[in-house]
């Protein structure tokens, strides 16, 4: 059985030989060529229905995208990078986590998790699961899932209009309980234009206090000088209460500012993890229950 590891080399042969922009039906026919596949590797599946080359295919995917090794020109298509370019494969005898830890967007990606514990999971090894628990391991591997759920939702968010970002923007706060409803809250996003305020938004349904919305579509780093600007205007409308939120992330000068002044920053990592929280632009595919026994249920003094 491959593993999405045991794709990954192939894929990128196939992309060397040929660069140019791939979708995954494509990607994957011709992986079942490269490797030779029998009817029966071709028509494995999972317990869910889905064919595991494919399903591995797709993380495989993800893996070298995080590595920086292909990229997304468009929805649902991928090409080499110019690192993937000029990546010397025939010098590789199979790529796995600790070959993808030679490039720094990788780490990243992984970071939340210890190295050591990491590659335990993702090398698949027995002698390291056996390290592990179940449990620790569906732990593991969900941290893994949710992290890649937040850099494409990250990456997709980027990709849309500033539009597109003040209604996120809207459907978030009212799905947090602020604002009242979705139309109050429309109302109030994106229509002050006054000294740095982007809206107003009422925290609760009788509208009894405002929080002040500063919302920014950005690349780069936000500092002290939004910060102070954003407090000002807060200062000209006697507010209480703001909210900096961010598709990019805070300075430390910027993040000691906002102390300061009680404003709260939402940056790219924070927005994603509210938006799974709230169950925003995601949907479960599946989910897992892990039971043990009620040992109430067989002691005999409980009857």
């Amino acid at each position: 059985m491959y593993t999405h590891y045991d794709l990954m080399l192939p894929l990128l042969k196939i992309m060397q030989c040929n660069n140019k922009v791939y979708n995954l039906n494509e990607a994957y026919n011709l992986l079942l060529i490269e490797l030779k596949c029998s009817e029966e590797e071709k028509n494995e599946t999972m317990e869910d229905g889905r064919n595991v080359i494919f399903y591995r295919l797709q993380w495989a995917k993800t893996y070298l995208k995080k590595a920086g090794l292909i990229e997304y020109p468009k929805r649902a298509h991928f090409n080499l990078s110019k690192n993937g370019e000029s990546l010397a494969l025939n010098s590789i005898e199979g790529i796995n986590a600790n070959f993808l830890s030679n490039f720094e967007s990788f780490n990243e990606f992984r970071g939340f998790i210890p190295k050591t514990e990491n590659e335990q999971v993702l090398e698949y090894t027995q002698d390291k699961l056996i390290e592990l628990t179940p449990p620790e391991i569906i732990i593991q591997q969900s941290k893994i899932l949710k992290n890649d759920l937040k850099t494409e939702l990250l990456g997709l968010i980027k990709n849309n209009s500033p539009k597109f970002f003040e209604q996120l923007v809207v459907d978030l706060l009212v799905a947090m309980g602020y604002g009242g409803s979705y139309q109050d809250a429309a109302q109030a996003i994106g229509k002050t234009n006054d000294g740095g305020i982007d809206g107003v938004i009422s925290e609760d349904r009788l509208g009894l206090d405002k929080i002040y919305i500063q919302a920014k579509r950005w690349e780069n780093t936000v500092g002290r000088p939004d910060i102070q600007q954003f407090k000002g205007a807060l200062a000209d409308q006697v507010a209480k209460k703001g909210v900096f939120i961010t598709t990019s992330n805070f300075s430390k000068e910027a993040i000691e500012s906002a102390r300061k002044s009680g404003i709260v920053l939402i940056d790219g990592d924070k927005l994603t993890s509210l938006m799974i929280e709230f169950g925003l632009g995601i949907q479960i595919e599946r989910s897992f229950h892990i039971y043990k026994i009620d040992q109430d249920r067989f002691n005999e003094d409980t009857f």
